[in-house]
């Protein structure tokens, strides 16, 4: 059952997102698209790093390490098979913890980047998560991924959306980096290039951890 609060933030939200290249969602992501409204900018007064260039236009991102420091929630996800899982099912390794929805332009743009740096850094402990968002929970991410061509991502599902609701950047995609004691070290507020420089230069510091 939602909460009171929860359900009164829903109606204080606003109607539209400016989020995922502003694109409009279907109806039946509604739930999906309140969750992404949660939360304000990310604050000038944060460390905010703003990121993306010419080269695609679907990356662009700022960095907040506002919140560096934190403990990872013990919220729960549904994995592939639909059981429920959490972030400390994956303790002792470095985490990208990726926000996202089937209707984000941004988020579909980004998944290869995201395939292929879990394809490289998987082995060496680096574990990609990413979560849907999709309040029709599998039933949007298999058919996804049965489309797409992600064979070193796994299809996890948050239709509950409680972890968009814990982060509350007001954006999709964000992504959450945490070191291997399971600390958040920086968030990614939007759409990156995990190939790029600053992408790698994140990846090599959670390695690091």
């Amino acid at each position: 059952m939602i909460s009171s609060f929860r359900a009164l933030m829903i109606l204080l939200l606003p109607a539209a997102l400016a989020a995922c290249d502003r694109q409009s969602q279907p109806p039946e992501q509604d739930s999906a698209q309140a969750n992404a409204g949660i939360g304000g900018e990310v604050s000038a007064t944060s460390g905010e790093v703003k990121g993306g260039g010419a080269k695609d236009s679907a990356f662009s991102y700022k960095l907040d390490r506002s919140k560096a420091g934190a403990a990872a929630p013990t919220l729960t996800f549904l994995d592939p098979a639909g059981g429920d899982m959490t972030l400390q099912d994956f303790a002792g390794k470095p985490m990208l913890v990726n926000l996202w929805a089937t209707w984000c332009a941004p988020c579909v743009a980004e998944m290869p980047t995201l395939d292929r740096i879990a394809a490289t850094h998987g082995a060496k402990g680096l574990a990609v998560l990413t979560i849907s968002q999709d309040n029709l929970g599998m039933k949007a991410v298999k058919p996804f991924f049965e489309k797409h061509k992600l064979p070193h991502l796994k299809g996890y599902a948050d239709p509950e959306n409680q972890l968009g609701f814990h982060y509350a950047t007001g954006q999709l995609p964000t992504t959450i980096v945490y070191d291997a004691q399971g600390k958040e070290m920086v968030r990614v507020v939007g759409a990156m290039d995990w190939e790029s420089a600053e992408g790698k230069a994140l990846i090599d510091a959670a390695m690091a951890s």
